[in-house]
């Protein structure tokens, strides 16, 4: 059953808890900067934030989760439901401009641009194929 919840990580102790936390910045971090920098993800840096921030620091992790343009996000990805339709039409649409703009015309070297290619290759398929349509969770396809 999608309800379920499942239990919530324990809280890691002495030098673990400090590489969570770090960990869980970093993610936060470039969460925050996918906000504003054209097709760098938001939502998927939250959410390993947030997972981070369960095991070291469970008030930032409530901060994330009450986020009010990404915590339902991360609330129903964690409950299983995945992305809904648009939202997962919209995020592949955004990854192949980007990596096609930058591979296309903004990068020189072959081989960095066969690693942005490939990269937003990974992007497609993990959100496409890996991440459940909500629609089909739901059983409203």
């Amino acid at each position: 059953m999608v309800d379920e919840q499942k239990p919530a990580p324990r809280l890691a102790r002495g030098l673990a808890r400090w590489l969570w936390f770090v960990l869980g910045l970093v993610a936060l971090a470039l969460g925050g900067l996918g906000v504003v920098v054209p097709g760098l993800p938001t939502t998927i840096f939250l959410i390993v934030a947030a997972g981070c921030f369960a095991r070291s620091y469970p008030r930032l992790e409530q901060w994330i989760l009450d986020l009010p343009g990404v915590g339902p996000s991360i609330r129903d990805y964690r409950a299983g439901l995945g992305m809904p339709r648009r939202a997962k039409v919209w995020a592949i649409s955004m990854i192949v401009a980007a990596c096609g703009l930058s591979a296309g015309l903004l990068i020189d070297p072959l081989g960095i641009r066969l690693l942005v290619a490939a990269v937003g290759a990974v992007g497609v398929w993990f959100v496409g194929w890996r991440v459940p349509t909500r629609e089909s969770v739901l059983g409203s396809d």
